[in-house]
């Protein structure tokens, strides 16, 4: 670069930070296209040292569960921009060592390849690792789909990828129905426009953990920054292109998330749908009308477009990103909103209440009805013992509400609790398919092919030899309805939730009664989240901050409210109910002398500190309801103040 004193000088002056030159070097020494040369040039014409600071003060870091980041600086420098597309998405990904962009996505390929590969060697299989692709509409992203597949192909694997966008959890179903290895979505879910995000995924079709994930990010690691060169140019000659039957065979298994398909015919429901647009509208469209329901789509929104112009942020827990689908029921008197974030792993709605308006719900809320409702169709339908059994188990999060707990048992089924993230739901649904074929063969001396075992009779099946995964759901708006799909499923959780309000209209009330109707058998119980962001280099050191000193100085009350009881999940042993050890993280579960809880965690896919606050309340009667509702509400705004304010001087140091 001509600008090397330049650079010299803005560490002399401490603008920039000395691991940020140092990989800058690093970089450059590797050689890169002169488009990317240039935009470095431009930067520090610019003296944008807080932005180099962003894109090179680390490597962009490949977690257990893959990496997520910017691919559109906050500076986009007119190197980068080159020729726009018509949807707005620069002809390069930024430049920088802390950004999603080529280098970093190849990387990532090469490192989980050689992973994968050695796997094999080591069991003695010599087919090529098979990769199945999938990704959103964001910014980049068939471009990253197909320069991964080619990368994947060049090392010798077998890359599939779909002809379009498509979901996460169809991703996830179809490293299973394929058998591939392992699998990838090119994704960063809700996140803002300029990110995206590289998902990985191993053979049982459920993001990475252990040992699989220690082993990718290990060799991810490895992979030095002058091998990357070589593989930029793009290859499509040997990656397969997946046709119409992939296509049905996901929406077979998505529908099977319906318990009661009668129910859809004797009540006519309602729904609008948003997929915010993202790839919901590809499958959850057709999986409700299939059903039966009278769908009305957001036409707004159903524009593929990555920039997500219509809303703030494409999240379905906002209010304003239902908007207009809220709008849309209102002008032709539906039941329902129902919407899916862009990858279409998560969903959220608002459902018509008695006062005729349309009311937002919670992801623990929508989790809460559809724990009751499946739990009791399940016994209707003789899936599980009217009484209940310890051989079923809903899945849950400790970040979840314990709402949910004391519904499930009230069924009589065991509650198991994970960490945050449908990874850790989807490995207690494997360790259950691993211990009924074990004691299967054990029993009748054959294997059972597990995935070609019809539903009912390998519900039985579970419950004499393992346990049975009845549902299982996370407070964020994830939702998953049984084991065909490892990740959490937008498209099946729309049917699911169609279900229940269906039931709930063939009845003659309305959602919101129906969770009254809860509240009245279990106790009211609300929560709230605080999220504090904190970009870039000083955010990263702010979110490390308050982990710190969470586990240094742990906090001994909040204002005039003590803390009874506080749980470090990195350092204290701590077991779920299979008599399993909970996989040590920063995680900190705080008890308050008023009752109510709260969880405190660093966000895995964004730059925030998250904290989940719980409370909880006795109910006598209908009558005490409203009263203790509205008691709750403002002792839970006050608590949450007094949380939020210790962070934000923890923050601070």
């Amino acid at each position: 670069m001509t600008s090397t004193a330049s650079l010299q000088a803005a560490l002399q002056g401490a603008d920039l930070l000395p691991s940020t030159l140092a990989n800058l070097q690093r970089w450059l020494d590797a050689g890169l296209p002169a488009w990317a040369v240039a935009s470095l040039e431009e930067l520090v014409a610019a003296r944008a040292w807080g932005e180099l600071n962003d894109r090179f003060y680390r490597d962009l870091e490949f977690g257990t569960g893959g990496m997520r980041g910017r691919t559109i600086g906050r500076v986009s420098t007119a190197a980068e921009q080159g020729a726009v597309g018509p949807l707005g998405t620069p002809e390069h990904a930024a430049i920088g060592s802390n950004i999603l962009n080529d280098y970093t996505l190849v990387r990532a390929t090469i490192g989980l390849h050689r992973y994968t590969a050695s796997v094999l060697a080591a069991e003695g299989d010599a087919r090529p690792p098979a990769l199945v692709i999938a990704h959103d509409v964001r910014h980049f992203s068939r471009h990253f789909c197909e320069l991964a597949a080619s990368v994947w192909s060049r090392l010798g694997g077998q890359a599939y990828v779909f002809p379009g966008p498509r979901s996460t959890p169809q991703l996830s179903f179809t490293v299973r129905h394929l058998r591939a290895h392992c699998g990838v979505v090119i994704t960063a879910s809700h996140n803002p426009p300029h990110d995206n995000g590289f998902k990985a995924y191993f053979g049982d079709g459920a993001q990475l953990v252990a040992p699989h994930d220690a082993g990718v990010v290990a060799e991810v690691g490895k992979v030095p920054l002058g091998e990357l060169a070589a593989f930029l140019t793009k290859d499509l000659g040997r990656v397969v292109t997946l046709g119409e039957s992939a296509d049905a065979a996901y929406r077979a298994a998505a529908a099977t998330a319906v318990i009661d398909p009668a129910v859809f015919t004797a009540t006519g429901l309602k729904v609008a749908f948003t997929s915010i647009h993202g790839v919901g509208n590809i499958m959850s469209v057709p999986l409700l009308r299939a059903a039966g329901v009278e769908l009305h789509e957001e036409p707004a929104q159903a524009v593929h477009d990555p920039r997500f112009p219509t809303v703030k942020s494409p999240n379905p827990e906002n209010a304003e990103a239902l908007s207009l689908a809220v709008k849309l029921a209102e002008e032709n008197g539906l039941d329902v909103v129902m919407a899916t974030d862009p990858d279409c792993d998560r969903m959220g709605c608002a459902v018509r209440g008695p006062d005729g308006r349309m009311h937002l719900l919670s992801g623990n809320q929508i989790g809460a009805l559809m724990t009751d409702y499946r739990l009791t169709r399940y016994k209707e339908r003789g899936v599980i013992p009217a009484g209940g059994s310890d051989r079923v188990a809903l899945v849950k999060t400790f970040v979840t509400t314990s709402l949910q707990d004391k519904i499930a048992q009230s069924h009589g089924v065991k509650v198991v609790n994970t960490l945050t993230g449908f990874k850790w739901i989807a490995a207690k649904i494997r360790g259950y398919e691993e211990a009924l074929k074990a004691g299967y063969l054990a029993k009748h001396g054959v294997a059972i092919d597990y995935d070609g075992t019809p539903f009912a009779t390998r519900a039985r099946l579970l419950q004499e030899f393992s346990t049975f995964y009845a549902f299982g759901c996370e407070e964020s708006y994830g939702y998953l309805a049984n084991d065909l799909v490892r990740d959490k499923d937008g498209n099946s959780a729309c049917l699911m939730l169609a279900e229940v309000c269906a039931h709930v209209k063939a009845r003659g009330l309305t959602v919101p009664e129906y969770l009254d109707e809860i509240y009245l058998r279990t106790g009211f119980f609300l929560e709230g989240v605080i999220n504090l962001y904190y970009e870039g280099a000083t955010g990263a050191a702010k979110i490390k901050r308050i982990l710190s000193t969470y586990r240094d100085t742990p906090p001994t009350a909040f204002g005039d409210v003590a803390v009874t009881k506080f749980e470090d999940f990195g350092r204290m042993d701590i077991r779920d109910a299979d008599g399993e050890l909970v996989p040590k993280q920063d995680l900190y579960l705080v008890t308050l002398a008023n009752g109510y809880t709260f969880a405190a965690r660093g966000s895995g896919t964004e730059p925030k500190m998250k904290f989940y606050v719980f409370a909880q309340a006795p109910v006598e009667d209908a009558a005490a309801l409203p009263g203790v509702k509205a008691a709750v509400q403002a002792e839970l705004d006050r608590v949450k103040a007094l949380i939020e304010a210790d962070a934000q001087a923890r923050a601070e140091g």
